[in-house]
């Protein structure tokens, strides 16, 4: 870990640290950031009221919809000719949040990813299989930036190809993979297909991250792929992947970088702080960041916050899901990864699922699309169809209609899964 001192901060010395960043980061947000001093000044709040960590929790909220109003260069706080990169999400529902870098952004981003890589297990020389997609999204580009600068050889593959991912990961001798733990299921697919064995290659570590995921989808990527699988968060608002990352000696949830980000959870309906270890929504404050930081803001993903284990920085729990991605089906909240989870108790199903809704007259209709790890015939298919709907039904007390498919019979997600479809 003498590459990254930063790891060996004590608590009290990580403490005065943020205080110190987070004091010079409101003052730099509200002169630079109009938006931001606007929403201050209704709140009736000055950077020179935070006196301690804890006052945090009075200063104003940023959230998604703020950066889309500002659309597209509102929020930047230097002039966008500073900019030497514009990233930006896929703008699904509306405008695209547009996110500036400065270069000193990007040496920022550059060095936490390489830090995450670091802390994942990987080393200076290991040849890395990106195969997140480059472009707008954050994911190609952040990882690639931070393998080269950890001293890796990087193969710059994106999405797609699933052959062809194959052919390079083994004649290459990829070292380390990256891409959404999705998209690696689909990959291990395209393995057995082929007739190899993934765990014959050369891999021996998989960072995966853009979509929740679960303990049970991790085993399984452990299991078929030979491989450690290693949970990496970040997004793009705030830098892009590399905000947090877990340490392959404890898998138990990603350290997040808190010299970089000030986390917090607070009550996604209230807004309300909850206290370390209670679940809620993670909001997250940029402290380092130069062209566009991002005071509060609401990330909408669903976690809780957990004391630090191989560092004095606090974890965070695997993300359960996000709070505008919840489904609400007769009233009763329901998130896919507790459909996935229930899913892989069956070791004669796989990861690749899709949940339609749709309505009868007044009532919702819940089927689960999932396919299965071998041809199921006669009572395997009973025995695993019903077996999920009786532990769905357990669960959340919610009727499902099951529907098991044949290897292959579901669309395969180069990027993140799409696992809703919503007919109501």
């Amino acid at each position: 870990m003498n590459a990254f001192p930063e790891l060996k901060l004590s608590l009290d010395a990580l403490r005065a640290l943020q205080l110190e960043r987070l004091r010079s980061v409101l003052r730099y947000a509200y002169a630079n950031q109009a938006p931001y001093r606007v929403k201050c000044q209704a709140a009736e709040i000055h950077p020179d009221d935070l006196d301690t960590l804890d006052d945090l929790e009075r200063f104003p909220f940023t959230a998604k919809a703020d950066l889309r109003e500002a659309y597209p260069f509102g929020m930047l706080a230097i002039a966008r000719e500073k900019c030497v990169r514009i990233h930006a999400s896929s703008g699904t529902t509306g405008h695209p949040t547009v996110v500036g870098y400065s270069a000193k952004d990007i040496e920022l981003w550059s060095d936490l990813m390489a830090r995450s890589l670091h802390v994942a297990g990987a080393r200076p020389g290991d040849i890395v299989h990106n195969a997140y997609g480059y472009g707008l999204f954050t994911g190609g580009l952040g990882a690639h930036y931070g393998a080269e600068r950890l001293g890796c050889t990087v193969v710059p593959m994106s999405g797609g190809f699933g052959e062809r991912q194959v052919q390079l990961i083994r004649e290459f001798g990829a070292d380390v993979v990256l891409m959404t733990p999705s998209y690696m299921l689909a990959i291990a697919d395209e393995f057995e297909r082929l007739g190899v064995d993934p765990r014959d290659t050369k891999m021996r570590l998989g960072l995966f991250g853009a979509e929740p995921w679960t303990e049970g989808m991790r085993a399984e990527i452990e299991r078929r792929l030979g491989i450690d699988a290693i949970d990496l968060y970040g997004l793009s608002e705030v830098i892009g992947p590399g905000v947090a990352c877990e340490f392959v000696e404890t898998k138990d949830g990603p350290t997040i970088w808190e010299d970089h980000f000030y986390p917090e959870v607070v009550d996604p309906e209230t807004g309300a702080p909850v206290a370390d270890g209670e679940p809620g929504e993670l909001v997250l404050t940029s402290l380092t960041k130069e062209a566009m930081p991002v005071i509060r803001y609401r990330t909408r993903d669903l976690t809780r916050l957990m004391a630090g284990t191989a560092s004095a920085m606090r974890r965070m729990a695997k993300i359960t899901g996000r709070s505008d991605d919840m489904l609400i089906v007769r009233g009763v909240n329901l998130f896919p990864s507790q459909v996935e989870e229930q899913i892989l108790r069956d070791p004669a199903l796989t990861g690749h699922y899709v949940i339609e809704l749709s309505r009868s007259g007044a009532l919702d209709d819940l089927l689960v699309r999932v396919e299965a790890r071998a041809a199921l015939e006669g009572e395997a298919v009973s025995r695993s169809t019903d077996g999920l709907a009786k532990r769905l039904k357990g669960m959340c007390g919610l009727s499902a209609a099951i529907e098991i498919a044949k290897p292959g019979a579901l669309e395969r997600s180069m990027g993140k899964a799409r696992r809703v479809i919503d007919r109501r």
